[in-house]
């Protein structure tokens, strides 16, 4: 079997899916990405890492704004593959190909439904996650699963992290889906269990700001969940002249703070900066003043000495 495929994706995280198709000798007749963005100190225009890989092997790309009215009919798609892409499929597209379309999704379907996958399976302390393919519909992660493969969550991972893991794993079950295509030996699609769905809305900057009321356990999370975008930070620090900080790492630790007020800096070493919560203490060892670099909690205790 011969197959014409359309790839639709944007960020980092699609590019080993559409790699692997590259690799393999299905090359996409059309790659799909969102339009250029403005990034940097500068502004420029920056094409999306898909286009950048896309252009690099010669591949046509289209950058719509929405898809409103689009037909892909003169492509005669057999299969369109979507990973991260970011918009809607219309139903006139879905209908397109002869075998459908295909998402490569960030979780284990039901189970974050959504833009932000990675980040709400830190936030909640899931212990696993993994790689949905589906069927696309017309909802949103809503389609009938093909293959499902799980990976477990470290303790240790931030979003940065595991968005890698998940990336290479997603182009390993795709993999799997076209050798199985291949063979007609594809898995009949099952529909997702109306029990368990969850949703994992999109991320915004002020999402990450640290509310020190909540338990050490939930902000050590949120420091993981919210790197490297939109990074946990506080203004905590106020009176000891950083109006906003950034965190970069940090854990929950026993040392007793009930006769602290949550956010009041409880003690301040080489080891980490401690922060009474509302359960328990946060122990930041790796933070940011803007525009300023990255430093490990012993570098900023030497710039700033009155902390300790």
């Amino acid at each position: 079997m011969t197959l014409r495929v359309i790839f639709a994706g944007t960020p980092e995280f699609a590019v080993p899916a559409l790699n692997h198709l590259i690799g393999r000798g299905l090359v996409p007749c059309l790659v799909m990405t969102q339009p250029d963005r403005p990034a940097g100190r500068g502004r420029a225009l920056q094409a999306s890492p898909v286009k950048q890989l896309a252009t690099a092997h010669g591949i046509e790309c289209w950058q719509p704004t929405s898809l409103k009215g689009a037909s892909l009919d003169r492509y005669a798609p057999d299969l369109l593959i979507t990973a991260a892409y970011g918009l809607l499929l219309p139903a006139a597209v879905l209908q397109g190909p002869k075998w459908g379309c295909w998402n490569l999704h960030a979780s284990l379907l039901p189970r974050w439904r959504g833009a932000s996958p990675i980040q709400q399976a830190i936030l909640a302390g899931d212990q696993e996650t993994g790689i949905s393919l589906m069927q696309m519909d017309a909802g949103l992660d809503t389609g009938p699963v093909i293959l499902q493969r799980s990976l477990e969550i470290l303790p240790t991972d931030t979003a940065g992290d595991l968005h890698d893991k998940l990336a290479d794993l997603a182009a390993m079950v795709l993999s799997q889906g076209l050798d199985h295509l291949l063979a007609d030996t594809l898995p009949t699609p099952k529909p997702q269990p109306t029990v368990g769905v969850t949703h994992a809305p999109l991320i915004k900057k002020s999402d990450a700001r640290l509310d020190w009321s909540q338990p050490a356990s939930v902000l050590a999370r949120e420091v993981l969940a919210y790197n490297p975008w939109p990074i946990a930070h506080t203004n905590a620090f106020e009176a000891l002249g950083e109006p906003m900080v950034r965190i970069w790492s940090a854990q929950a630790v026993e040392e007793a703070a009930g006769q602290y007020l949550p956010g009041t800096l409880i003690s301040a070493t080489g080891d980490g900066i401690v922060v009474a919560c509302g359960e328990g203490s946060l122990k930041i060892t790796s933070l940011q003043a803007p525009g300023r670099k990255r430093l490990t909690a012993s570098e900023w205790l030497n710039a700033h000495r009155h902390w300790g």
